[in-house]
């Protein structure tokens, strides 16, 4: 019994995933020097679009997780109130 109560008194380990958002692109207001570094822009363009889709990968295996763990949580919730007597 009491190994039950410790169980439920010691928080689990999660892997909760930071998830960072790119930076987005600059894109300079002068046309020449638009012109002049539109390699280096089109390839932050090309990078951000990539990080993105990373970004929203990351942020749907932490909604995942989460719930999962609210589900977890929920249930030991119920198990508590069952030890308790509520």
């Amino acid at each position: 019994m009491q190994s039950v109560a410790m169980f439920l008194l010691v928080p689990a380990a999660t892997h909760a995933e930071f998830c960072l958002a790119p930076v987005r692109p600059f894109v300079p207001s002068d046309s020449q020097a638009a012109r002049d570094y539109a390699d280096i822009i089109r390839r932050d363009f090309e990078v951000y679009i990539t990080d993105i889709q990373n970004f929203f990968r990351c942020l749907e295996q932490e909604r995942a997780r989460a719930f999962e763990e609210a589900r977890e949580v929920s249930q030991d919730y119920d198990r508590f109130l069952e030890l308790v007597g509520d």
